[in-house]
């Protein structure tokens, strides 16, 4: 039986790399391209010890490093790069405009003149601002956007589907809550963890600690990945919320963190409701769309940060 060929954007990421080794148990043959800029090769130490796995070091802006990348009978390309902190979008908004929204343009420019049927694209619930639809389904009204992060996601949605429309690619749009696990690499629990690692007795705390947040473990978003992508429908458009059914408070999540660490420090809080400017203070997705696939989360919330403390322990 002939493999198939998939391509993986931000390969050496987080969410990227569990997911070339996610493609290769499924004896897949992959691609995998990154630029290295916040991936790490350690990353994919078990996927080169595979034949199937082929990586080149790339950067995506610079269209003329894509000709022959793309050049391969590719079924599936999973992109997956992008600048996925928040904060940073806040100090550098050009980063989220290069390295989200004109890197998923040259993507798409490539796949349509290779004429590849089927992407892939990693999006986020951040593109829902701060909506009072609680969960929230993905056909909700867009409110105003509160990250740069968010709305050069969102902009890449728009891209993907008029690209789909016009030359017939498929696409999947997954938007993800937080996700943790093995390979975790920004976030506020390896914020924490940092700090905590540094003075025992007191942590400082962006925002009151009221922040309302939702968690996917890596493999429970890989999962539901290929689980959307099995699922049978005609649509070229296919859009889901990934995400838990259950949120916990940022104190929640310190208080699973410290007991875990078997730390009391002191608290300090602030006063404002945001962690940081763009922080979205509650985040709860309506799974229910792509559990109809017969996919449901597997790890609780205090499992994955339980298993994403266990990674950094690990790694330190």
């Amino acid at each position: 039986m002939k493999k198939k060929i998939s391509l993986v954007t931000g390969c050496a990421g987080f969410i990227g790399s569990n997911l070339v080794d996610k493609l290769l148990n499924k004896k897949y043959i992959v691609y995998g391209i990154d630029n290295l800029r916040t991936g790490n090769l350690k990353n994919l130490s078990h996927a080169f010890k595979n034949k199937d796995f082929h990586f080149k070091k790339l950067d995506l802006l610079k269209k003329k490093n894509l000709k022959n990348i793309f050049n391969k009978k590719i079924d599936v390309v999973f992109h997956v790069a992008a600048n996925a902190d928040v904060k940073e979008g806040y100090l550098y908004p050009s980063n989220d405009l290069k390295y989200n929204t004109l890197v998923t343009f040259n993507v798409l420019e490539e796949i349509r003149k290779k004429k590849i049927k089927k992407i892939v694209f990693c999006s986020t619930g951040s593109i829902y601002g701060e909506t009072k639809d609680i969960p929230t389904p993905e056909d909700t009204k867009f409110p105003i956007q509160t990250s740069m992060y968010g709305a050069s996601k969102l902009a890449c949605e728009g891209l993907l589907q008029s690209y789909s429309e016009a030359y017939k690619i498929r696409c999947y749009i997954f938007r993800f809550v937080s996700i943790l696990g093995p390979r975790y690499s920004h976030g506020h629990v390896l914020d924490f963890y940092n700090k905590l690692k540094k003075n025992k007795k007191k942590l400082n705390v962006l925002g009151n600690g009221n922040q309302k947040k939702s968690y996917l473990h890596v493999n429970d978003c890989i999962e539901a990945i290929f689980k959307a992508l099995i699922y049978k429908n005609n649509n070229y458009v296919n859009i889901y919320n990934l995400g838990n059914k259950n949120y916990i408070s940022v104190k929640q999540s310190i208080k699973i963190i410290l007991d875990n660490l078997k730390l009391n420090p002191k608290l300090k809080f602030q006063k404002q409701k945001r962690g940081w400017i763009g922080d979205v203070p509650f985040i709860l997705l309506d799974i229910n769309k792509i559990k109809k696939t017969g996919w449901k989360p597997k790890f609780s919330i205090k499992e994955s940060i339980i298993d994403t403390l266990k990674f950094l322990k690990k790694k330190n």
